[in-house]
């Protein structure tokens, strides 16, 4: 009986994944006061969050979605490979269909916005410690409607949103990210966003493959 007081009570081991420093002094704080939650690390990057993930072994992750460098789409794909068992749970400002879907794809667990109460937070982590899936309401509607729209065989490239088309087009062209970038007056971290969703629906590793495709199906200027 001892031994199962003292199983129920470890801390569900949380590691932060945000590029904001105020976002993961806030969470920290916030789920200190938590019964039954432990917040391990944080991590200020895909990369460093794998390390951490690595290293402490968390049970519950609260991914981002937007970062420089490894974005959370591919930060969450990487860490479940490594660790399978591990719940993440999207924690972001972004509610469309170009960074919702894929990330889901990739393996996450969850899906919340950054409106969400502190209450509604430290019970996902919770809930997926139980293994039960909890999604912001407007993400479950979006959700039940793609499963209800008929299934169509589709080329790869129809795949593409229109800016990720203009991304792709550009990408054709031999433009960096920056110069995309200032092309289409969006962030760098934008860029970078679509160009992974781009290479993960056309199936292709790399943005020369990818730019390759492009000319073969006449989608270059």
């Amino acid at each position: 009986m001892e031994m199962e007081a003292s199983m129920m009570e470890t801390p569900i081991k949380v590691l932060l994944v945000d590029d904001h420093e105020m976002v993961r002094i806030g969470l920290a704080a916030v789920l200190s006061t938590e019964d039954g939650i432990e917040v391990v690390g944080e991590a200020s990057n895909g990369e460093d969050g794998i390390r951490l993930a690595q290293e402490y072994k968390p049970d519950v992750v609260l991914m981002d979605l937007v970062m420089d460098g490894m974005d959370g789409i591919e930060t969450t794909r990487k860490l479940l490979q490594l660790y399978p068992d591990c719940k993440v749970i999207v924690l972001t400002s972004y509610l469309d269909d170009e960074k919702m879907y894929p990330v889901i794809e990739a393996g996450a667990f969850s899906y919340l916005l950054k409106t969400s109460r502190a209450s509604e937070i430290a019970e996902a982590i919770r809930a997926a410690a139980r293994g039960q899936s909890v999604l912001e309401s407007q993400v479950a509607s979006k959700m039940m409607n793609r499963f209800r729209q008929p299934k169509q065989s589709l080329a790869a490239h129809e795949q593409l949103t229109e800016r990720e088309m203009d991304v792709l087009r550009l990408l054709a062209q031999g433009k960096s990210n920056q110069d995309i970038a200032d092309d289409l007056f969006i962030g760098i971290k934008t860029v970078k966003f679509h160009v992974t969703n781009i290479l993960a629906k056309l199936g292709v590793e790399d943005r020369t493959q990818a730019a390759i495709y492009a000319y073969k199906n006449g989608l270059a200027e």
